[in-house]
């Protein structure tokens, strides 16, 4: 059990049916609003693997399994509260570029309502932040369709890596998994141009 980070596939994403995880009500919600703002529909969206395959980059899944308070720390040292906002407030993050995030009556697992970020937005608050701490982007993997970040940090190389590239991201390894997973989402968001919600 726990919270997950996921990318969502052509399937699920129109699929009305919210018993078997559907999210056919927020996709026709959202499309709804992009129309209203004059945005062009987001249809787009790429077929979820069959069998995820690990380093492929074809599918997203992290668990958000350390503590979040050093990365609560880091954002309010770095971020305005909007930044944060748009940083770590969405429930879905999705491959457009919105000048603000987007409201939608729309339950989800964990909230009343449903927020729609940019990853465009994320993207540039996440690096901001992972330049700030100097987390070693070239170390960290790449791909993230099977737990690969978290494992990293959690039982990969991350101290050893630590010990060998000390910078302001090795003095807390949890805010570090933080930057990391949201710069890691939205770049994922970006290159297979899917959206990416918590479950």
């Amino acid at each position: 059990m726990g919270i997950y980070l996921v990318s969502v596939g052509a399937g699920e994403w129109f699929d009305e049916d919210e018993d078997e995880g559907g999210k056919g009500a927020l996709a026709s919600a959202l499309g709804e609003e992009l129309s209203r703002r004059g945005l062009p529909p987001y249809e787009s969206v790429p077929e979820a693997q069959e069998r995820v395959v690990r380093g492929a980059g074809l599918s997203f899944e992290e668990k958000l399994v350390p503590p979040m308070d050093g990365f609560e720390a880091l954002c309010r040292a770095h971020l305005s509260r909007e930044e944060y906002e748009v940083l770590c407030g969405w429930s879905v993050l999705v491959p457009i570029s919105l000048d603000e995030e987007i409201w939608l009556p729309v339950a989800t697992s964990y909230t009343d309502t449903t927020m729609v970020a940019g990853a465009p937005q994320v993207l540039a608050l996440a690096e901001g932040l992972a330049r700030a701490v100097a987390l070693p982007v070239d170390e960290i993997p790449q791909t993230c369709d099977n737990l690969d970040l978290t494992m990293w940090f959690l039982e990969g190389p991350a101290k050893d890596i630590a010990a060998a590239r000390p910078g302001p991201w090795s003095e807390n390894l949890d805010a570090a998994f933080y930057v990391a997973l949201y710069l890691r989402a939205a770049q994922h968001s970006l290159r297979r141009g899917c959206p990416i919600v918590y479950c």
